[in-house]
């Protein structure tokens, strides 16, 4: 007996017993990590390109920001949630790093920015114990499975993107939203002030730090820029959003299940299909071809943090300095972030004045500071697409199939002639749509209505999300934004009327008996709904009744459900559980977006492998960039300065073959990673800003500087030696980057005044000498 007990208090055994739990706590991060190491080696990324980013993020974003935030905040007791929102504290800290490097053209500097964080928190006594948790209260180890299930679909989410976006030199066609943030990566490697770089000399008014975060990864790591963009930023940088979320939604609701379950669908849940005809309008606040979109969620969620911490009363010390910069890189990332949060801090500020008074200077001060980062970002970030919003009720219904498909067959995209001509049936038509649309976002809305209910409609922070949500929607509805940008807004505050519904779940369950009930039956459901099929021919009946079919099945089943579910409790315990019934329908809505999202991600992932193995659409061929072309591209990125200028006869999507230019080609900038003199222009203040201008869209308006234009297409028609040189005096052109395949060609001239230094295909590369 003795050498039993004296073998079980051995060091080994201890040693033992300790490595089985922290092994068990790592085990559920491994499934993600494992899925996202596979697919992007099997999408053409290398084990040496993911393991310097890993290390890169580990070291260089979140070991530097978890020590900051918990020297600013204090440590939430936990490794995951203190992780979490040390990354998204990380990413403003290197904003930070990068913006004084833009400013002094120190890119030098940038390595060391984190490294010089964690040297003071080494060398100062006061700070060395934000190394550690001094008073641990770990998560169950559900709350890691649950949470790293949503890094899973996170995955999922990126996978067909990375399929159908080709890194290059391997040629194809990538959508034009990532070649023109590419080309906006290699401007944040300069200093400022930034130009517009497809178009030198305009001043770039854009929300452009996601694009500054990719670039600052890819000076540290060393890594392609079209790689870190196209493959490695994304999960990372979605999966800070979940974790900022579920941290948020614990800390409401002081229950880790809806931390957990709240977080994953704040970010991955879609609003209710039921097996709806047509998806509805905002879907997830997550997208592949908008950075900007991804990377303000985790900002935004950390400026939210500190926001509840104002409005429940407890005092920042610290963190007030982080507020304002917070807030402008909030700006930076997506302008169309900060006013709904601006409006539900404007909606808490209220609740405060009537019920908190004593908590009103702080939370004024907190408005102030928000208030100038709205004002300051307008000036610094906001571009012309900023300028073209306006007020134009119902506008976006020109997405929406049942409306285009009936009252809608007449509208152009700036006059939307079946609203103003509605009448009476149309009219009734057109709050059936809206109705449906408001049940349809129930994962997102339902917090709202349940502010009638329970003690969060006593809480200020309550009352921001349900602000944020309401304005979100009110805006898109709204507005008026000539590629349906207006749409932002909304999908912006996605994520925090999520956190209000999963806080109201916390908030009225009892038990964990209906949360689990329901959500089983809302997942099942979602599984399981039969599809109704689009009305032929499209009638406004026929579409009313294809919307209203799905909702009217839905609530016979919940019906059915639930008393079927009220009866067998009621014979096992003799009570009827009532209040039992409102919290399995938050869970079970909230599952039902998880369980669909999860659906439609899978059918993206069977769709991309089956593109992979087949013939190319017919479309892709026309916008297909060639091998060579990237190659010549690549090449002009390797030998050009880094302030030299481009000019180059490439402008249209596709490159030729169409009777007008749509001006967003953006990969001559994109891949080449230079400034062009004039390459495609539709981004642009002035081409936004001119959208409908004799009949055409935006994309369509001609080039804004035409005597620029005119000379860099002379120069590429004709070859003349009197222009070639009046490029590079009047413009400082140092690099022709001439396509066979563009309008016009490239002349043989050029060889006589211009010296060749690359062909690649149809490309050749010339330089002013």
């Amino acid at each position: 007996m003795t050498a039993v007990l004296e073998t079980a208090g051995s060091p080994a055994v201890s040693a033992r017993s300790r490595l089985i739990p922290a092994a068990a706590r790592v085990l559920p991060w491994l499934f993600p990590a494992a899925a996202l190491v596979a697919g992007l080696l099997q999408t053409d990324v290398s084990g040496r390109d993911i393991a310097v980013y890993a290390v890169y993020f580990a070291l260089g974003v979140v070991l530097p920001g978890t020590l900051v935030h918990r020297a600013v905040r204090g440590s939430r007791g936990n490794w995951p949630e203190d992780l979490g929102l040390g990354a998204a504290t990380g990413m403003l800290l290197l904003l930070g790093g990068w913006a004084l490097a833009a400013a002094l053209d120190w890119f030098w500097l940038l390595p060391w920015w984190p490294a010089l964080i964690g040297a003071l928190f080494l060398a100062v006594p006061g700070l060395r114990r934000h190394w550690r948790i001094a008073e641990p209260r770990p998560l169950p180890a559900l709350w890691s499975w649950i949470v790293a299930g949503g890094l899973l679909l996170v995955v999922v989410v990126a996978y067909p993107n990375w399929v159908r976006s080709p890194l290059p030199p391997a040629g194809g066609s990538l959508y034009q939203d990532l070649l023109y943030h590419l080309a906006l990566v290699h401007e944040m490697t300069r200093a400022m002030p930034f130009q517009v770089p497809q178009v030198a000399g305009e001043t770039l008014h854009y929300h452009y730090l996601s694009d500054a975060d990719i670039a600052v990864g890819s000076m540290i790591t060393g890594i392609d820029p079209a790689v870190v963009l196209l493959r490695l930023w994304f999960v990372p940088v979605a999966g800070v959003a979940i974790f900022v979320c579920a941290a948020l939604i614990r800390e409401l609701s002081g229950r880790w299940w809806a931390g957990a379950g709240g977080g994953v669908a704040a970010i991955l849940a879609f609003p209710l299909l039921l097996g709806s005809p047509v998806t509805p309008i905002g879907v997830i606040p997550i997208s592949f071809v908008s950075p900007s979109q991804t990377y303000v969620l985790g900002l935004l969620g950390l400026l939210i943090v500190f926001a509840v911490d104002v409005l429940r009363g407890r005092p920042l010390r610290w963190g007030w300095v982080a507020i304002f910069p917070l807030a402008l890189a909030v700006a930076g990332s997506k302008s169309s972030a900060l006013p709904p949060f601006l409006a539900g801090l404007a909606a808490a500020l209220l609740i405060v004045l009537l019920r908190e008074r004593r908590r009103l200077l702080p939370v004024l001060g907190l408005f102030a500071l928000v208030l100038a980062a709205v004002v300051v970002g307008f000036r610094l970030f906001a571009g012309g697409g900023a300028g073209t919003l306006k007020l134009e009720p119902l506008a976006v219904l020109y997405w929406v199939a049942p409306y285009r498909q009936t009252l809608g067959r007449e509208d152009t995209i700036e006059v939307p002639y079946g609203v103003e001509h509605a009448g009476l049936t149309g009219g009734v038509f057109l709050a059936g749509l809206l109705i449906w649309w408001v049940i349809m976002q129930a994962p997102r809305m339902l917090g709202v209505a349940g502010l009638a209910l329970g003690r969060t409609r006593r809480e200020p922070a309550a009352w921001l999300f349900a602000g944020m949500i309401t304005a979100g929607a009110g805006a898109a509805y709204l507005l008026w934004h000539p590629s349906a940008s207006q749409n932002y807004f909304y999908l912006c505050a996605i994520p925090f009327g999520t956190v209000l519904t999963a806080w109201l779940l916390a908030d009225q369950a009892r038990s964990l008996r209906p949360v689990v009930a329901g959500a089983i039956a809302g997942g099942l459901w979602a599984a399981v709904a039969p599809k109704v099929p689009a009305p032929k021919p499209a009638t406004e009946a026929g579409w009313a009744w294809a919307l209203a079919e799905p909702l009217l099945l839905t609530a016979a089943v919940a019906l059915v459900v639930a008393v079927i579910g009220l009866y067998l409790w009621r014979r096992r315990t003799g009570r009827l559980a009532w209040r039992a019934i409102f919290p399995a329908l938050i869970a079970a809505v909230l599952m039902a977006g998880l369980v669909g999202s999860a659906q439609q991600q899978a059918r993206g992932v069977v769709s991309a492998v089956r593109w992979s193995h087949s013939d190319r659409p017919a479309l892709d061929r026309e916008r297909v960039i060639q091998p060579q072309e990237m190659r010549a591209a690549a090449w002009l990125d390797q030998h050009a300065g880094r302030y030299d200028l481009v000019a180059t006869n490439v402008h249209c999507r596709p490159i030729a073959g169409t009777p007008e230019c749509d001006a967003r080609a953006f990969w001559v900038a994109g891949l080449g990673g230079r400034r062009t003199l004039v390459e495609s222009w539709g981004y642009t203040d002035s081409a936004v800003a001119a959208e409908g201008v004799n009949g055409k869209r935006y994309m369509y308006q001609p080039a804004p500087d035409q005597a620029a234009y005119q000379l860099n297409q002379r120069v590429f028609a004709a070859g003349r030696p009197a222009d070639v040189a009046e490029l590079k005096r009047r413009y400082g052109v140092k690099w022709l980057f001439g396509d066979d395949r563009a309008p016009g060609g490239v002349s043989a001239g050029l060889a006589a005044t211009a010296t060749l230094r690359y062909r690649s295909g149809p490309v050749s590369v010339y330089q002013l000498t």
